[in-house]
């Protein structure tokens, strides 16, 4: 099945064709006219590793994998996965579990690769796409990665995956030595950039460099031109605030953010500080955004304290928008939200009770490879 076409107004016009080097990845990837595609541009495919280990999830680990079962039948349809699992035993495991649901077998690809945990969006290939003669090409991005900020050691190991995904990606990787997860940035693929203070600028990711440093360092591999800055997270969030719970581009011009509605809330005021900035930013063309609103759960306590589940956590799919959902009451507000703001696309709530004892969700867990179209 082809990937569903959407609006990709601005991202790889003619007038950013380029001549290909011999060796591109001896240069910045935006020198080559790469920039890193919005989600919601055509998947070839979405990237997922197998759940198994105890340290995001000690008690919850089959409850984790029956909500990948669940991700499985929603994405095949529409968009192959690749599916990274430890040996060929997981993988035979897998398929026969695989016989009892409605997932499209077909459509996932296994790759034996061994991983220590399984949200490959903060570790895996940020993927980039440039045209050259009429032509797109895709590579992609290997970012340096410390478990965020040094958090969790034994887990630092999965920052090598990129490197070990580049012969069967078949594509050029470009290795920055700038600590940087995926879930920390979220592009409109017009040269803009979300990111946060709190997470990105933190001394226990890049230390040595300034904020103007790290600035020029995405734009020289996203390809961007401007970062709208976002404060902090939320509480129990310990990637120390990454974007993908707060706020996340639907289209060009237009932001999701996560507002808490009771001012007794510890999120209340930070949320309230973020909304407020996205006011206030203006686009490349000076222009100001459309913000949404949209609501948060209610609180989700673990044994070690509040649990970060936000809504702002979806995965824009092809044809579907996977809405992370908690048995909450403000469960369907926060899906007619999406699903006016994606006329096209199918809002799916999947129950991420399970996932967010890890901290984590949909985004989290999901890594688009965009399509070269």
């Amino acid at each position: 099945m082809k990937p569903t076409k959407a609006s990709t107004s601005g991202f790889l016009t003619k007038s950013q064709t380029v001549s290909s080097p011999a060796d591109p990845r001896s240069l910045a990837p935006a020198s080559l006219g790469y920039q890193m595609p919005p989600e919601w541009h055509p998947h070839e495919s979405t990237w997922l590793v197998w759940p198994k280990n105890t340290t995001p999830w000690p008690d919850q680990v089959p409850q984790a994998q029956e909500t990948y079962l669940r991700l499985l039948e929603f994405l095949t349809p529409n968009e192959r996965v690749d599916l990274l699992v430890d040996d060929a035993e997981t993988e035979a495991s897998i398929r026969e579990r695989l016989g009892h649901t409605r997932v499209l077998a077909e459509r996932v690809v296994f790759h034996h690769i061994k991983t220590t945990d399984s949200w490959i969006r903060d570790y895996g290939p940020n993927f980039v796409m440039r045209r050259t003669q009429n032509k797109i090409e895709p590579a992609f991005n290997h970012w340096k990665f410390n478990a965020w900020g040094n958090k969790y050691r034994e887990l630092k190991t999965d920052g090598d995956i990129p490197e070990q995904l580049e012969p069967i990606l078949g594509m050029p990787r470009f290795k920055s030595a700038l600590v940087l997860e995926g879930g920390s940035i979220d592009v409109n693929g017009e040269g803009m950039c979300l990111s946060t203070q709190r997470c990105l600028l933190n001394p226990n990711r890049n230390p040595s460099q300034s904020e103007s440093e790290i600035c020029q360092t995405l734009k020289d591999y996203l390809g961007i031109r401007q970062i709208v800055w976002l404060h902090q997270g939320i509480a129990g969030d310990d990637t120390d605030g990454h974007v993908d719970n707060l706020a996340r581009f639907v289209n060009p011009r237009t932001i999701v953010c996560a507002l808490e509605e009771d001012p007794a809330d510890e999120n209340y005021e930070a949320l309230e500080d973020n909304y407020q900035r996205l006011r206030k930013a203006r686009d490349a063309h000076e222009d100001p955004f459309q913000i949404i609103p949209l609501p948060m759960p209610f609180p989700i306590e673990g044994d070690q304290g509040r649990l970060p589940a936000s809504y702002a956590n979806f995965y824009i799919a092809n044809e579907r928008i996977l809405l992370p959902t908690f048995g909450n009451p403000r469960d369907a507000q926060a899906r007619d939200v999406l699903q006016r703001l994606f006329p096209d696309r199918q809002v799916v709530g999947v129950d991420s009770r399970a996932l967010i004892w890890g901290r984590g969700a949909l985004h989290c867990l999901t890594l688009q490879q965009p399509a070269a179209v």
